[in-house]
């Protein structure tokens, strides 16, 4: 079967950092996997390279678009070949492939409908290279993802139907696994369900990128930055072109980090239906990175470095760590003390010392020939355990869930680490039951074979020295007898460095810490009358209200305010309600609360309450007009 792996078409405006390194890394995970199965597999990563942020860069910078984009691009793909990703297409959006495919697309769907000429007027954030809704801006003109200032945009503009594929986005939604996690997939249909419109797709503000097709004689309109930038995982396998490798669209997998979900998982499909072309099978989001619990930010100067982390405590043991650390979808934190408790306690103990144990133990009990005929006779509640946490763990990995998927992998190791102690084979060779004895070594070297073989896609180069010192090579059709068939198999064992060095301190110096002014411990601060009349509450009914997956204290809420459009808010108090209860029910929301951020959702207002042992939300004591103001 063939297999199409795509990361995000990353953007040059700066080098790469460790959330584009987490997305490339479970990309490459997957591809090792798939080809591990047996299947042909296309992994294309590479880099966006228009639009206006480009454009005003590199003139900052005294450089051409061009120059800028090639540097930048360059320090991408140092870095994936530095990390040993194994991609097999890189492109470029620069690529005049890739330009003559999207004047082809726009062509196309053109001559479909579903482009038409107009004027567009909104505040509008380069760096995120959107238009967002007054009712979503911070403080009226800030970016609600970047927090930058928004510009006020009025040109001429071409733009795309979105607002006719409402339906069908939906239908699609109901399909299993079409986007990943869940909650992800939640958070798309209630965007969708809340109303399209349509999507702006060309600028004239700027020259960078690439035209609309010159029939139209309107050379004036650039295409838009995501409709030319989405079209890359088309063109790149001949799309508008020659069609060379279409072949391997339709059983493709996107990774995606959650800030670009929105673009991935409704303008993407609402674009291959306009082209007719099948549906991606899976788009998987994942969560942002912090740093020692904070945000990482240049002027904090705790933007971690992958390069810099790999060099100071390994590729392989930073690949580890990445995955293992947090579940797909959540956010989740570096630390170097994380990294260094993973290193020492799982890589070095839990997995390099079973290798060293079983090496040694074959040399003592059997001149290094492990012979598995009797591990049946001894040990059947072992092997059987063992391979339900293999096919687990394969389970895992087909749902992109690489905590889990390691997780139970580290189950396999206890198992057999467990066993050794259980039964001492040192004592039972003392008593006389070398068979015994031995039939145990050859229980726990298939073990660890097994996991071997379904770690190589995470730990390709410590999983091929495990394979080398028990005397095998790892393939499909190994692959196959050890994980898929649960065979049992004989071994030859041989001496080998260690696995993993123990960490005994941070190999990275730290970022300086910022200094935050102490608060003020004084008494509730006094306000007067005209204070309090600058806050705006209303009441409004909650129409959904859903726990955040990740989280065991947040719901989030969709609350109708007498507005246009029903208001998100996120709300602390899942350890008190259940979410069913609460819907329908009318609520007070200080609603002039300056929109924030939580846990990756947008917020724009609070639901008030009463604390006092237990939580009570404020509420009236019968049903009034939502919308109606408290005070």
């Amino acid at each position: 079967m063939k297999k199409y792996i795509l990361t995000p078409i990353y953007y040059v405006n700066d080098v790469p950092h460790i959330g584009h390194a987490y997305t490339t890394i479970i990309c490459d995970i997957m591809a090792r996997f798939y080809r591990l199965q047996g299947h042909e597999v296309i992994f294309k990563t590479g880099t966006d390279e228009h639009g206006q942020k480009i454009e005003e860069a590199a003139a900052k910078r005294g450089k051409t678009p061009q120059q800028y984009a090639d540097e930048i691009s360059a320090k991408f793909r140092e870095l994936w070949d530095k990390f040993e990703i194994s991609y097999d297409m890189y492109s470029r959006t620069t690529d005049k492939n890739h330009e003559i495919g999207v004047q082809n697309v726009f062509r196309k769907m053109y001559e479909n409908g579903d482009i038409y000429k107009g004027e567009y007027e909104g505040n509008y954030c380069v760096s995120c290279e959107s238009f967002f809704p007054s009712n979503q801006l911070i403080d009226g003109e800030y970016c609600p993802d970047c927090g930058k200032k928004t510009r006020i945009l009025k040109e001429e503009s071409y733009f795309f139907k979105l607002s006719a594929y409402g339906d069908r986005l939906l239908k699609w939604y109901e399909s299993d696994k079409c986007i990943l996690p869940l909650g992800k997939k939640n958070e798309v249909i209630s965007f969708v369900k809340s109303g399209l419109k349509d999507l702006s797709i060309t600028r004239t503000g700027f020259d960078w990128g690439i035209k609309i097709p010159s029939e139209l004689k309107d050379d004036k309109h650039v295409i838009y930055v995501w409709l030319d930038a989405l079209m890359d995982y088309l063109t790149s396998i001949g799309y508008g072109v020659d069609d060379a490798k279409m072949d391997f669209w339709g059983d493709t997998l996107h990774i995606v980090g959650k800030d670009i979900l929105r673009f991935h998982a409704v303008y993407w499909p609402a674009f291959l239906m306009s082209l007719n072309l099948p549906m991606p099978r899976t788009i998987a989001a994942h969560g942002w990175w912090t740093r020692d619990g904070r945000k990482m930010s240049k002027s904090l100067g705790n933007v971690v470095n992958p390069a810099e982390v790999a060099e100071a405590y390994g590729l392989e043991q930073f690949r580890y760590f990445l995955l293992r650390e947090v579940p797909f979808g959540q956010d989740g934190d570096f630390s170097q003390k994380a990294i260094i408790s993973r290193i020492n306690s799982e890589l070095a103990n839990e997995l390099g010392n079973l290798l060293n144990r079983i090496i040694g133990m074959s040399a003592k009990y059997s001149a290094n020939i492990i012979n598995s005929k009797d591990v049946l006779k001894y040990y059947t509640d072992e092997i059987n355990e063992a391979n339900a946490l293999i096919s687990s763990a394969i389970a895992q990995l087909e749902e992109v869930a690489t905590n889990r998927y390691l997780e139970e992998l580290w189950k396999a190791l206890a198992l057999a680490n467990g066993a050794i102690a259980k039964y001492e084979p040192w004592n039972l060779i003392k008593n006389g039951e070398s068979e015994k004895a031995n039939a145990l070594v050859a229980l726990v070297a298939n073990i660890l074979a097994k996991v071997a073989v379904l770690l190589s896609p995470a730990m390709p180069k410590t999983a091929d020295k495990i394979a080398s010192a028990l005397g095998f090579k790892i393939s499909t059709e190994i692959y196959e007898k050890l994980c898929l068939r649960g065979e049992l198999l004989d071994y030859s064992a041989s001496a080998c460095e260690p696995l993993f060095a123990k960490v005994e301190s941070e190999l990275m110096s730290r970022p300086e810490a910022s200094v935050e002014p102490k608060k003020d411990e004084n008494a509730e601060a006094q306000i007067k009358i005209d204070d309090f009349a600058k806050c705006v509450i209303k009441v409004g009914k909650v129409l959904e209200c859903e726990n955040i997956e990740g989280s065991d204290k947040l719901l989030r809420f969709m609350i109708d305010l007498g507005e246009e459009a029903p208001r998100q808010i996120v709300s602390g108090i899942a350890k008190f309600y259940n979410p069913k209860e609460l819907i329908g029910k009318q609520v007070c929301v200080l609603a002039n609360l300056k929109p924030a951020k939580i846990f990756g959702h947008i917020s724009q207002g609070m639901i008030l309450s009463a604390e006092d042992g237990k939580l009570t939300l404020l509420g009236t004591h019968g049903e009034v007009k939502n919308g109606a103001r408290v005070g």
